[in-house]
């Protein structure tokens, strides 16, 4: 397997600079993009393994990158971590509402970064079940990382499938939102309640007339219908 590649989308070239080296140093390669545009255009035309975005970017904002990244099927499934400034916990949940699989916020550890940058690479290079995952409408092929309802592809981010996956395997259980984040992110992402509710939110609008089989246990946390 070749090295794997990382783009870095971030107009403050020092940043850049740093990422870049400290990534290279453990044997990645790097692209960088210095506005939202080109970051866009970088994305499509490499195929990066992963791409660390920040908000606050000249001619397209961060937030409507990582918009544009998950609504187009070439990229979509590329994880995103966002590295930004914002530091409230609604430019979190928006972020991750668009599709990020984390967000970091500035000052960061480099070492941190690499952490979860290793996470997340190691969750995508995990071997997935052969067998398909069917429930009702919904068929979850976890050698293509494909969910198709009713014949009909949907595009999820990686962090989406991972918790749909999930909760269809424990269809009928109750899973708290700890339990989630521990089975799909390990110690290395975001941790707090509003994480998953952001995922789940965004998973249901994807699912359209299917949402219902996500349920949410008031006081607990989350249901997969059982059949």
């Amino acid at each position: 397997m070749g090295k794997r590649e990382i783009l870095i989308i971030e107009d403050d070239r020092d940043i850049v600079e740093m990422v870049e080296y400290n990534l290279q140093e453990e044997g990645y390669e790097t692209i960088a993009a210095l506005d939202g545009q080109k970051g866009i255009e970088k994305a499509l035309r490499e195929k990066p393994d992963i791409i660390i975005l920040d908000i606050m970017l000249p001619v397209m904002d961060g937030f409507e990158v990582c918009r544009t990244l998950k609504h187009d099927s070439r990229t979509a499934e590329i994880p995103v971590i966002i590295l930004s400034a914002k530091s409230q916990e609604t430019d979190k949940v928006v972020g991750l509402e668009l599709g990020a699989d984390d967000y970091m916020t500035k000052p960061f550890s480099p070492r941190e970064l690499v952490a979860r940058i290793r996470a997340i690479l190691r969750r995508g290079r995990a071997e997935r079940p052969v067998s398909k995952i069917v429930r009702g409408d919904i068929i979850i092929d976890n050698t293509r990382h494909k969910v198709t309802i009713g014949g009909e592809d949907i595009s999820l981010t990686f962090t989406e499938f991972k918790i749909l996956e999930y909760m269809a395997r424990r269809a009928g259980i109750v899973l708290s939102r700890e339990q989630i984040l521990d089975a799909v992110s390990g110690d290395d992402s975001v941790v707090c309640d509003r994480t998953v509710d952001a995922h789940i939110k965004s998973l249901r609008r994807k699912l359209g007339d299917a949402k219902d089989y996500v349920e949410t246990v008031r006081g607990a946390g989350y249901r997969f219908k059982e059949m």
